[in-house]
């Protein structure tokens, strides 16, 4: 079996989005060179030949990279079709809009302590920090080195996930996420999965419906 085919197999495989890293570890005991720098030259060949190919129009999944990873996902043009087979997948994530704004606060703002997102809110935010920790979009990162040495909290890999980015670097403008956001509210879009294009605005838009579905999904 090629290479490509291996790393074709394991990202199709995975769960999660997988790294350069964990794809050479799997392949190095059947590559055919011992040289690591090599072969993790060869996996990254492989998988841009694999994006290229995935990217024509006769397949309705492509590769793309995701929270520091590689996973296969259906295109923006199959979002209707794999909407209606989402829907039965898993409930929706549902925050109120103070668990919105908080997470928009800490997204962009972070590491962050809960006086600095209270402050920048208006309004105590203690209560709905909870609330995201629970739902895994944010975590704690330490302390402040200030007074009390009140907790830093930053968002998630699983963050990253629901709304399809790469890194906090794809977020949209503050000021665009505001106004999704608040839109998405008034219409009772509320956050859940992200959508398959990958674009930070347009998943921030709404995350109450799964629209991006891992391939091994729909196996």
């Amino acid at each position: 079996m090629s290479l490509k085919a291996k790393v074709e197999a394991i990202i199709y495989a995975a769960e999660t989005p997988i790294t350069a890293d964990q794809i050479v570890a799997l392949v190095k005991d059947s590559a055919e060179t011992a040289n690591g720098t090599e072969l993790r030259s060869q996996v990254m060949l492989a998988v841009g030949e694999l994006k290229v190919e995935y990217s024509l129009d006769v397949h309705g999944i492509e590769i793309r990279e995701v929270a520091g990873g590689y996973r296969m996902s259906t295109k923006p043009e199959q979002h209707d079709l794999v909407r209606l087979f989402a829907k039965s997948l898993k409930p929706p994530i549902r925050l109120s809009l103070p668990a919105l704004e908080t997470l928009a606060v800490i997204a962009y703002k972070q590491p962050v302590t809960i006086p600095e997102i209270s402050g920048i809110r208006g309004v105590d935010s203690s209560g709905v920090i909870a609330t995201l920790l629970d739902r895994k979009l944010i975590t704690t990162s330490g302390r402040k080195d200030v007074i009390g040495r009140p907790i830093l909290y930053k968002t998630t890999k699983e963050f990253l996930l629901r709304f399809g980015l790469k890194d906090v670097n794809e977020l949209p403008s503050m000021e665009e996420f505001e106004k999704l956001v608040a839109e998405s509210f008034q219409s009772d879009l509320l956050p859940a999965e992200s959508r398959a294009e990958g674009s930070a605005s347009e998943a921030a838009e709404s995350l109450s419906e799964p629209e991006q579905i891992n391939a091994t999904k729909t196996a």
